[in-house]
């Protein structure tokens, strides 16, 4: 053999093999991003305001309630046969620490707050609408952390924010236009925007006092939801609601009640799950454009037919979300290699 002449590599194959799984895996997490998020938004509408049958249940926070209740049951299987079977995983030993429910509590607060204007405006603006009106999550981040954090944002980030804005009241607009806009379904959306960046921020705050295990974190959290609900549920009315209800013998009914706290806590899980196997800006892109197939995908399922004015609201609302957070990722890189520098 030629001396020059170079030796076949063996380990092409298992290379190729290995970025083939590494593609699929990847393929499939974010495929289960999509339907599990998608199927949640139109699970809850159904719930809120679409049963086919007539028997919508007027109980907004019981509906949600009982989704919490379902996470921490969750929460318990998953423990309980996390001993027996650990190919499910390693999940923490689960309590009832008033302590450290005590200090969850103001993160609890605002998870109340955030899920229930969330579920209110989904009863009130269809889910075509449902991005548009609850847009303004990424312009009320960059205000809470600059007045809680004190952190400064760049010239860059705020245009983001102008345009997301710009294309939220472009998109009030046209909706107010096609005869369908709900001030209030409009007014909870915005409402919550501003508690979805506030559990963010206090989501890092709290963190530390359950060692940093979001598993644990999401138990005590939905655990404080459940006894939240409550009070706010009899202050709402919804007792005498719930006990004059025909449709509790509904089996559909139920299904759709557990299939909603089932794909709620696993939202959570594939979430964090594409964060892993890509990157939070690969996230940040995949919820983008998850946002337009499923405002895309719900106009067909209740045949809307919007004007080009409606839709080029979402696509301006669509574009400062993807520059916002490509700025922030450049923003970041730069930091990060500032502080190497430094270090070094």
């Amino acid at each position: 053999m030629n001396s020059d002449q170079k030796a076949p590599k063996m380990d092409e194959k298992p290379i190729e093999d290995s970025l083939l799984k590494k593609y699929f895996r990847i393929l499939a997490v974010v495929t289960a991003y999509w339907v599990v998020s998608i199927s949640l938004v139109f699970i809850n509408k159904a719930l809120l305001s679409g049963q086919s049958d007539g028997s919508t249940l007027e109980a907004p926070l019981f509906v949600t309630w009982f989704q919490c209740v379902v996470t921490v049951a969750l929460c318990f299987i998953l423990a309980f046969g996390g001993k027996f079977f650990p190919t499910l995983g390693t999940f923490p030993e689960l309590g009832l620490d008033h302590k450290i429910m005590i200090k969850v509590l103001p993160l609890s607060i605002v998870f109340v707050a955030m899920i229930s204007f969330n579920n209110l405006c989904l009863k009130y603006v269809g889910v075509a609408f449902y991005y548009i009106g609850r847009s303004l999550t990424t312009v009320f981040n960059v205000l809470m952390t600059w007045i809680l954090l004190g952190e400064r944002t760049s010239f860059s980030a705020i245009v983001c924010c102008a345009i997301i804005v710009g294309g939220f009241w472009m998109g009030v607009d046209q909706e107010g236009v096609a005869g369908s806009l709900s001030i209030s379904g409009t007014i909870y959306g915005v409402l919550a925007s501003l508690f979805v960046s506030l559990n963010s921020i206090y989501t890092k705050k709290v963190l530390p006092f359950v060692n940093q295990s979001i598993w644990l974190l999401g138990y005590y959290n939905n655990l404080n939801a459940c006894l939240l609900f409550l009070p706010l549920m009899l202050l709402n009315g919804e007792l005498s609601v719930i006990l004059e209800y025909p449709g509790f013998g509904n089996t559909r009914f139920w299904v759709m009640m557990v299939a909603g706290g089932v794909f709620g806590f696993a939202i959570g899980y594939v979430t964090g799950l594409q964060i892993q196997v890509t990157s939070p800006l690969t996230h940040n892109i995949s919820g983008t454009a998850k946002a337009c197939a499923q405002t895309v995908l719900a106009t067909y399922w209740y045949s809307e037919l919007k004007p080009l004015l409606w839709w080029i609201s979402n696509w301006i609302v669509l574009f400062g979300s993807a520059a916002y957070t490509r700025v922030r990722q450049v923003e970041m890189d730069k930091a990060h290699k500032a502080s190497k520098i430094t270090n070094s």
